[in-house]
């Protein structure tokens, strides 16, 4: 057994935003790959760079040119984020799918406190001390809620020239309520605990532009040197795996324009006729493809 990672450790996403708002250190949600199957004398862990893979000659291509053959191969790519086709909004508003998002955000915040210290015009410091989240699923509330309260109570009193109480966070949803997955009731409560803690909610609210002074909604300005996505999710992009027609991931498997392969109630691929007989699978964020 080959595992192939671009990293060398196994990280658990969800508490991403703890470690970007300095409430968790690294380790804790990472842990070296091949730690889990160190007692497995017959698993072999490479960290690599996976470039394309091709099913005719049941190989995979690393970036160094080196090729991996496999006899059952399992591509569990997991999923990035979506710029919603604007390319140009990763520079000024990182999205948080691995340890390098949240350390580069938890940098933007910790950088724009000290920056509105030394800034001797109330405007300017007004948009240092204002952090625009775009997106109100689970990520987007928590990591709001996480700005105020290092806004209000972590760093209150630890500066001279302004109130660290006075930061604004603001929460863009483009639909009609935050935590649109859950119940509606959760949903107003989650609101509720939000504006408590300060955090203004826009609804309704969808970003048409960002730049590095901040982001627009429609015809709406709002001034942020510090603004975060919280909101897209979709498939690696599919140039990585050159060897694989680009409309789909597999003969005969449709996907959807977020690289979502479509399957079966039984979680498995349809067979195509343009390759030999397969038994393929397909579970969550990965892709599965077993060759008999």
């Amino acid at each position: 057994m080959t595992v192939i990672d671009r990293t060398n450790q196994h990280l658990f996403q969800p508490p991403l935003y703890q470690v970007a708002t300095a409430g968790l250190a690294a380790p804790a949600i990472a842990a070296p790959v091949r730690h889990v199957p160190a007692r497995q004398k017959n698993a072999t862990v490479l960290m690599a760079h996976v470039v394309g893979i091709d099913t005719g000659a049941r190989t995979v291509q690393l970036d160094d040119g080196q090729h991996i053959p496999y006899v059952e191969l399992i591509v569990a790519t997991g999923a990035t984020h979506s710029d919603f086709g604007h390319d140009e909004w990763q520079a000024h508003a990182p999205g948080l799918k691995t340890l390098e998002d949240a350390f580069d955000i938890r940098r933007r915040i910790l950088v724009a406190f000290e920056q509105a210290e030394r800034e001797p015009v109330d405007a300017a410091r007004a948009a240092w001390l204002t952090f625009v989240v775009i997106g109100a699923g689970a990520t987007g509330v928590e990591m709001a809620g996480m700005l105020a309260e290092i806004a209000r109570r972590t760093l209150n009193g630890e500066f001279r020239r302004f109130d660290s109480r006075s930061a604004r966070v603001i929460l863009l949803e483009g639909g009609p309520r935050v935590l649109p997955a859950f119940p509606e009731d959760l949903s107003a409560r989650a609101r509720a605990q939000l504006e408590r803690l300060g955090v203004i909610v826009w609804l309704d609210s969808r970003v048409t532009a960002i730049d590095r002074r901040g982001v627009e909604i429609g015809g709406t300005r709002i001034d942020a040197r510090t603004v975060i996505r919280a909101a897209g999710v979709e498939a690696p992009p599919r140039s990585r795996w050159a060897a694989m027609p680009r409309a789909t991931s597999c003969a005969g498997c449709a996907a959807n324009r977020r690289g979502r392969s479509a399957i079966a109630t039984t979680a498995r691929w349809p067979r195509s006729a343009a390759r030999p007989p397969s038994r393929s699978s397909a579970r969550s964020s990965c892709r599965a493809i077993r060759r008999a």
